[in-house]
């Protein structure tokens, strides 16, 4: 069976070239799956109510090179919250079982793959890096799917001359090139298909929001 990326069907033939990626799928397909969880609070947090909370559900595809220079693609779905500071998101294989958990937090990075320990880093892009073989940009993403360029960093952005209410139509910032392709049809909002690439080292990603 074929996988089309934007249809969301099924797809047998994953190419995960990175060794973690690799060993994370041949777990999840024998049926081991890390379990999702949501970030949890303390009575010292900041209450819900006062956060700034989003998810998102959707699909995406990766296309990276290993550490060999060799071009390799992955697709699947992700489930993305953000409660705050703190971002968990969750990605999985085509037949939807759980590859891998990434929580990035202020102080704190995680990631957690089948039967494996959770690895903690400061730096969630080393974290995926070294365990996946590619790293999406985390900390861009909680804006650019806001649709907005970061506050930390200069960026440049080009507005959407087919809509009059100033929705971006791409932001280069931090290295990225952020292609915003479609936006969800009224009354829903949002962004619905977005594009980035990064020339050094070449990372090309493409994400479509179901929700």
């Amino acid at each position: 069976m074929a996988f089309d990326f934007f249809a969301g069907a099924p797809r047998l033939h994953v190419r995960c070239g990175a060794l973690g990626l690799a060993a994370a799928a041949a777990l999840v397909m024998s049926g081991c799956a890390v379990q999702p969880r949501v970030p949890t609070t303390t009575n010292a947090t900041t209450s819900l109510a006062t956060q700034t909370s989003r998810a998102y559900h959707g699909r995406f595809a990766v296309q990276y090179n290993d550490q060999n220079g060799v071009q390799r693609n992955a697709y699947g779905n992700f489930d993305w919250e953000e409660t705050g500071d703190t971002v968990t998101l969750q990605l999985r294989n085509p037949l939807g079982q759980t590859m891998a958990i990434v929580t990035s937090s202020p102080s704190l990075a995680t990631l957690e793959l089948p039967n494996r320990q959770p690895v903690n880093a400061e730096n969630v892009s080393e974290l995926m890096q070294n365990a996946l073989g590619f790293a999406l940009p985390v900390e861009g993403l909680r804006y650019w799917l806001q649709p907005s360029a970061a506050p930390t960093s200069r960026a440049q952005t080009t507005l959407d001359p087919e809509a009059n209410n100033g929705r971006p139509k791409e932001i280069k910032q931090d290295g990225w090139t952020i292609d915003y392709l479609a936006y969800a049809d009224a009354p829903a909002t949002g962004v619905k298909r977005v594009n980035l690439t990064r020339n050094e080292p070449p990372l090309d990603i493409k994400l479509v929001l179901d929700q």
